[in-house]
């Protein structure tokens, strides 16, 4: 049985609850999840067009601002490109503060828009990546899109102050009782990176199913990544039958999850955890 999108769909909507506490998106400012820390606004928007600069003031701030483009990029159908460079009239920049400021921490960032375009902020490269979140939250919901679509690029007029409450955020993610492919788990991390987790927890072995491969005891995946496939209520479904294949499952090879952890340690997951046998 394959794993139906919705049922993924689903877990990136409760992250969405989680974050937001239960809150209406519509009663934050902006729709911002989480909440800043502190936040005002004023009339106005800037707008983002195909002739504006995405900047860096140092190199340490790259990929984010590339991650930025790229995004923009894909929605907007234009070619943004990152360079080197102070803040300058219409223009998007990221920088790191050369005195750190002691409010913000490692995560923390400041971000203001105004009718020159919109600076992020931060002590460290980790805020710089979540003040591009908060961009990314405040442009049009079209931004999610991976085609070009003709809309008007907006930012509205704000200066934000953040940084988090705790320093460990975390979701865990079961892949030993359902598998889930290594697109999806990538899915999932945007998802946690979107709404400012920066930890993942990738609970792959258990009872139900072993999903790392170690070379040297092949039966571990060979059987232990597979079970029959059932449909239904927990605790309802029928047993396995003799002779009945078992056909739903998978595994990650050792590279799969190299590749993964580093994929998470570009969305600034501080940590990408392993299954530690909590008995989780």
């Amino acid at each position: 049985m394959k794993k139906p999108l919705s049922t993924f769909k689903a877990g990136a909507f409760a992250l969405l609850l989680l974050a937001s506490g239960g809150l209406k998106a519509q009663d934050k400012p902006h729709n911002l999840i989480p909440e800043p820390v502190k936040i005002s606004t004023s009339k106005g928007q800037f707008s983002i067009k195909s002739s504006t600069t995405i900047l860096i003031q140092q190199e340490e701030a790259r990929t984010t601002a590339e991650l930025l483009a790229a995004r923009l990029n894909k929605a907007t159908g234009w070619n943004f490109t990152v360079k080197k460079g102070s803040h300058q009239p219409n223009a998007i920049s990221f920088s790191l503060h050369k005195n750190p400021v002691e409010e913000l921490g490692k995560e923390g960032y400041n971000l203001e828009v105004d009718a020159n375009g919109a600076k992020v902020t931060a002590n460290q490269t980790g805020g710089l990546f979540y003040g591009m979140q908060s961009i990314l939250q405040l442009l049009p919901t079209e931004i999610e899109s991976n085609t070009a679509v003709k809309k008007d690029w907006t930012l509205p007029f704000v200066k934000i102050t953040d940084y988090p409450r705790f320093a460990w955020r975390g979701i865990m993610f079961d892949v030993s009782r359902h598998f889930f492919t290594k697109d999806e788990v990538k899915r999932y991390i945007d998802v946690m990176a979107r709404l400012k987790y920066n930890t993942f927890h990738w609970h792959l072995t258990d009872d139900n199913g072993w999903r790392i491969e170690i070379k040297s005891l092949p039966k571990l995946t060979e059987v232990g990544a597979w079970r029959v496939p059932r449909i239904g209520k927990f605790n309802q479904l029928d047993a396995p039958k003799d002779g009945e294949a078992a056909t739903d499952g998978g595994f990650y090879t050792q590279e799969d999850i190299k590749e993964v952890v580093k994929y998470a340690s570009e969305a600034q997951c501080n940590h990408c955890a392993r299954d530690r046998c909590t008995g989780s």
